[in-house]
This record gives structure tokens, sequence and C-alpha cells, in this order.
């Protein structure tokens, strides 16, 4: 929240992101950023491609930031995704693009995550 109430809405999402990084290692929380995942489809062994995350938070939790007008269900499906791929059961969906600060928690319970 400090660091939507101190910039506001309208910048691009990696401005956001780089604040974020500075606010964790502040915090003293460990963090990786842009991590690549390999996106496999059904049982072929070569992946289809990667999809990065723009945080993982303690290794506990996935944060992905949009700087958005509104949220819509495709980010919600996107950061699912993720949680999936990563087999990671919390996640934080941050929008700093509205006027008040927007975000969702998700949480997979282990049966979901390696579906």
């Amino acid at each position: 929240m400090r660091v939507h109430s101190f910039l506001g809405n309208g910048f691009q999402e990696f401005i956001y992101q780089r604040v974020l990084a500075l606010e964790f290692t502040k915090a003293g929380l460990s963090f990786k950023r842009e991590i690549a995942v390999p996106i496999f489809y059904k049982d072929y062994a070569e992946p289809i491609g990667t999809r990065r995350v723009d945080f993982l938070v303690e290794d506990l939790v996935l944060v992905e930031l949009k700087a958005l007008i509104v949220l819509e269900d495709v980010h919600l499906n996107q950061i699912l995704n993720y949680l999936r791929a990563y087999k990671i059961e919390i996640g934080l969906l941050i929008n700093f693009g509205e006027k008040s600060l927007n975000f969702k928690r998700l949480i997979l319970s282990p049966r979901n995550i390696s579906q």
C-alpha cells in the first residue's frame, strides 16, 4: 500500500516492480524476480514455452503485478495457472493501475497444485 500511496496510479508495471523490490529488501524479505518456469503440454517431454512471475517472496508467495484500469478474469486465471505451474499455494495479484490499490489473494489447496 505504501508504494501506491506514494506513486499513485499511472506508471508502467516495471516501475512498481522496481519499487516493490526496494520495499521487500527494506522489510528483510527474501525474494526472486522474474523467475521463468517451463510450461509443459500433457506428457510431452519438451516444454512448449516459459512464463515468468514478477516475484516469488520467501519461496512461499507468488506476486503478480498489473498496472491496468481494471482487473479482469483473465488476470485471475493467469495467476492461478502460475500457482499450479510453480506448485505454490499462495498468490497475490496486485493492480496499481486503479485509483485505489486493488489486490486479490488466491490460495490453491495442495490437491489442486499437481493438476
